[in-house]
């Protein structure tokens, strides 16, 4: 088996006569925290939208786990064991924090009309287990307390593990984030770089990351790739990437 578990090959994406993304190319292995980082209007988002599914790319391959994926719905994508967060929380918020969990779980429920009138076996039992993952993701969180509270109303750094434990319950191989550390307090980020850890040591799924936070993310990653003006800059490990003198100059310019 590989040990690369997504890989993105000259990816590049215009928008009319934008070129948001240019040949950008890199891989994740597995087990790995990969963050890419640069500039705003870096084209990181695209970069995402584009693996993610939510986007189609102009021309390039992604490749996930030894299947194409380039082109895929970002539901088929899921599928294959890659899912994402958004750096706008994007949660059920009217719904409860456990409600949340619970759909997330719907492909792996026995949700047919018939099976859910007459409360088959099958039913009952898929039920039985989505609750219990829902509670040992409540556990995990540290936000079993707020399961029956509305999503919307609570703390935001609470809406964000909450989002994170919605794709986690999935049981993915590849967790994307985007921008994890956005809105959160010092004390937060050092929670969440301690949670991205145990996730990815526990659970050995790869994470995919981007951030703006360059403590988090020199703390946290494997290696990194920068990007600037849509074009990657260099992909190297965080001590090389911190010293790099274009990424110097593509975050503090120079005279």
């Amino acid at each position: 088996m590989s040990d690369v578990l997504l890989e993105v090959s000259q990816l590049t994406m215009r928008f009319g006569g934008l070129l948001a993304v240019d040949q950008v190319a890199f891989e994740v292995r597995r087990d790995e925290v990969f963050a890419i980082i640069g500039p705003n209007g870096a084209g990181k988002t695209t970069v995402f939208n584009c693996v993610g599914g939510f986007y189609k790319p102009t021309s390039g391959d992604i490749v996930m786990d030894g299947k194409r994926i380039t082109g895929m719905p970002s539901h088929k994508v899921a599928q294959q064991g890659l899912v994402r967060t958004f750096q706008n929380v994007r949660l059920f918020k009217n719904l409860t924090v456990l409600e949340n969990l619970l759909v997330a779980q719907h492909t792996h429920i026995e949700t047919s009309l018939l099976r859910g009138l007459l409360k088959t076996r099958g039913y009952r039992r898929s039920e039985d287990e989505a609750l219990e993952n829902a509670g040992r993701w409540l556990d995990f969180m540290n936000i079993r307390e707020y399961a029956n509270r509305e999503a919307g109303n609570l703390a935001y750094g609470h809406q964000r593990r909450l989002e994170i434990a919605r794709c986690m319950i999935t049981k993915p191989r590849l967790l994307m984030l985007d921008e994890p550390a956005a809105g959160l307090n010092p004390q937060e980020k050092r929670d969440l770089s301690s949670l991205i850890d145990q996730l990815r040591r526990e659970f050995g799924v790869a994470v995919l990351l981007i951030e703006h936070d360059m403590s988090l993310v020199m703390g946290i990653s494997d290696r990194i790739l920068v990007m600037e003006h849509g074009k990657p800059i260099t992909t190297d490990l965080p001590e090389v990437v911190r010293a790099d003198p274009r990424v110097i100059k593509a975050y503090l310019g120079e005279e």
